[in-house]
């Protein structure tokens, strides 16, 4: 079954190569395309187009129909082209008449952008949620170790001091700011693009701000070229945040790789953590980290795949729009697992306290040492003369201790206030307002 079919069979090599991996990818949507169907209907009897009866019908019948999805039970059957050929498939045998009436006022373009704004609405929660739970680990350790220092570098050369504190919580605040891009993609993708059919409207007088209300969308593409344009744009967007937080994971892997290294020696981790050699009995390797790494690292380059499919398209669908999904649905579960993993095994991470004891990195406090001599009075270019001689002459000597106490510094980490500006973030997504509009469109009569 096809919602487009007329009375000419498509050759079976065409069905194959069109269809592509749409009826296994399309399970992912079979939930959200059943609420869209649940709103719409609603709409519909709103209108006249369908009677009291009908739609009390055909909204049991959807419920049933979302309880099996629920379950993992719904399926996609062979020779059916699509979720939204099979919703409506199951409708008509089980109502008969009505359920042919379900498709009035939209077409599949629309039917596929609002399961897709849907999906991404809620995948972006979970990665929220994924973010959040790394970010509380990072933020604990960054406690945890704020008293212990590890050099800091600039060109991978000896520079001044940092801490374990600082180095945790910088990670912490990286996800602060991904999680704004996150807000970004969730915004633009809660908007409602149903009503806008094949992108060019309707003759029906359609409420198009009643299913924004029912599916529990902000707003709405009111545009009705736009919210056929935006398929692409919102993919694209999206693409762009999980790449932000893939970056993230992407350079903590590389340090932690780093850090682990014999030459630098600052971390270790439990031995059912690492992997070994099959000829070196010595090696406890970061496998872990380097796959995070690599799999981080080719999250990155998915929003210039989604680009190279949109590039130069005009206005209106294009079927290439449907290859989008291939790219992003398991992007998702990649960075979802990434996250999960780097949570874990950030909290395992053992920290080594005496670091800097080793000789070789007393040069970390010559900017100390400049400071101490401008607060006695000595300007700048003189002091960080005297202290360059010092060095140049063997003479130098670290100060005791590093007095950082600015904010963001050592003795100063401001986690408290980066936790506030997490915190804010997230209750800016306003996830009850789905999960209440969702309660509402499902529940019993």
């Amino acid at each position: 079954m096809k919602l487009w079919q007329k009375s000419t069979a498509v050759a079976a090599e065409i069905e194959k190569f069109t269809v592509g991996r749409d009826a296994e990818l399309d399970l992912e949507l079979a939930r959200f395309d059943v609420l869209g169907s649940l709103a719409h209907t609603q709409m519909l009897q709103s209108i006249g187009l369908l009677t009291a009866e009908e739609l009390q019908v055909l909204q049991a019948e959807l419920k049933r129909i979302y309880k099996t999805v629920e379950a993992g039970e719904f399926a996609i059957e062979p020779g059916v082209e699509d979720v939204h050929s099979q919703v409506e498939l199951e409708l008509t045998r089980r109502v008969g008449e009505a359920g042919k009436k379900i498709h009035s006022g939209r077409s599949r373009n629309d039917q596929v952008l609002v399961d897709l704004k849907l999906y991404f609405r809620h995948q972006l929660q979970e990665v929220v949620q994924e973010v959040q739970a790394l970010f509380e680990v990072l933020q604990a350790q960054s406690e945890k170790y704020k008293h212990v220092l590890l050099p800091g570098y600039t060109h991978l050369q000896v520079a001044m001091p940092s801490s374990f504190g600082l180095w945790f919580g910088a990670y912490a605040e990286s996800l602060v700011d991904d999680v704004q891009l996150l807000l970004a993609a969730y915004k633009i993708a809660d908007k409602n693009p149903l009503g806008s059919a094949a992108g060019y409207g309707s003759s029906f007088p359609l409420n198009r701000q009643m299913t924004t209300d029912l599916l529990g969308f902000e707003a709405m593409n009111y545009n009705v070229v736009y919210a056929q344009m935006g398929r692409g744009k919102t993919e694209r967007t999206v693409a762009t945040a999980l790449a932000a937080v893939a970056a993230t994971m992407a350079r903590m892997s590389m340090d932690l790789c780093l850090y682990m290294s014999q030459n630098f020696s600052f971390i270790t981790l439990p031995d059912h953590l690492t992997t070994g050699s099959s000829i070196m009995p010595h090696k406890k390797n970061p496998d872990v980290f380097e796959l995070l790494r690599g799999k981080c690292n080719r999250l990155q380059a998915l929003p210039t795949d989604i680009s190279m499919l949109l590039i130069n398209l005009p206005s209106g669908y294009h079927r290439e729009m449907q290859l989008l999904k291939e790219s992003l649905f398991p992007a998702f579960q990649e960075l979802k697992s990434c996250l999960q993993m780097m949570a874990y095994m950030a909290e395992q991470v053992q920290v080594r306290e005496d670091i800097l004891k080793d000789d070789k990195y007393k040069y970390l406090f010559s900017v100390d040492a400049v400071n101490e001599l401008v607060l006695q009075g000595t300007a700048f270019r003189d002091a960080y003369k005297a202290v360059g001689e010092q060095i140049e002459a063997g003479t130098f000597e670290a100060p005791a201790a590093a007095t950082h106490t600015h904010e963001g510094s050592i003795g100063n980490l401001c986690n408290q206030e980066i936790a506030e500006q997490m915190q804010q973030l997230v209750d800016s997504f306003n996830f009850e307002r789905v999960a209440n509009a969702y309660s509402s469109l499902t529940a019993e009569a």
